[in-house]
């Protein structure tokens, strides 16, 4: 990977047939961009918060990890290059989002050209994909079989995209199209557990990486969980870390990847 390369993204190399991808994790924005957006934009309410710290256990497991440093708002690293819509009919930001979830404008005037979105494209989402799909090469090569965690969170009401509380545990294959359906079953069952919420292929089916990479007949088993952020964090205007919160949920996301792991080493 180059030097540049590493300057956009977090890059752990593992030593199991697992990568999780962590594309919402960012908050930092350059500062030109910085200086167009309206104060609100800066602190990034979007992000999926605190994603490695609840998923500390990751480097114990010895799984690849990847993780964007930059907003989501420089640009969505969840979404397809063109722009192409995932959800149909469905209310959605784009590739270089214009406004928050809540539908407040980021940019003081001005929003970004065609030109503006081409460079943001070379600089910051092309080298997480080129890093996402090196990792998934080489994993490939020694195991065979590799599993594509894409791992996001979301505040649990956002009027915007669903009506009513979403549920905790919110897992996306594509409509079972990204992962072999026995993974899909051992994950939908490792999931459902008392004093948790589940749904699968729901409002949240898989975004871009998830449907993109995941490709069952070669090897490349992927899946999404969007996680409510109200199972281990505050969702207010502070976005604190819940350590209480956190040690409730941790132990089952904690099983969901082992799981995945048991089964890819199946393989």
């Amino acid at each position: 990977m180059t030097a540049h390369a590493l300057e956009v993204f977090r890059y752990s190399q593992g030593e199991r047939a697992l990568l999780m991808s962590v594309p919402h994790l960012g908050t930092e924005i350059v500062a030109d961009i910085a200086a167009r957006l309206k104060p609100r934009a800066i602190a990034s309410p979007d992000t999926d918060f605190h994603l490695d710290r609840l998923y500390d256990f990751a480097s114990v497991l010895r799984v690849s990890r990847l993780e964007a440093r930059y907003s989501r708002y420089v640009i969505d690293l969840n979404r397809p290059p063109n722009d192409g819509d995932l959800y149909p009919g469905a209310d959605s930001t784009g590739l270089v989002p214009v406004d928050t979830f809540a539908g407040e404008a980021l940019y003081r005037d001005a929003l970004p050209d065609s030109g503006e979105i081409e460079v943001r494209l070379a600089t910051y989402w092309q080298p997480y994909h080129t890093a996402l799909a090196d990792e998934l090469t080489r994993l490939r090569a020694e195991f065979g079989t590799v599993v594509l965690f894409d791992c996001h969170s979301i505040r649990s009401r956002v009027p915007r995209f669903f009506d009513g509380q979403l549920p905790d545990f919110n897992l996306g294959t594509a409509n079972g199209t990204s992962c072999a359906p026995e993974l899909r079953a051992l994950l939908r069952s490792t999931l459902d557990v008392p004093d948790f919420t589940l749904t699968v292929d729901g409002r949240f089916k898989g975004g871009y990486i998830t449907r993109h990479y995941g490709a069952p007949g070669d090897g490349v088993h992927a899946f999404q969980l969007e996680l409510s952020q109200a199972t281990y964090m505050h969702e207010d205007a502070s976005n604190a870390f819940d350590e209480a919160r956190a040690e409730q949920v941790r132990p089952c996301l904690r099983r969901m990847l082992e799981a995945a792991l048991q089964w890819v080493e199946g393989q």
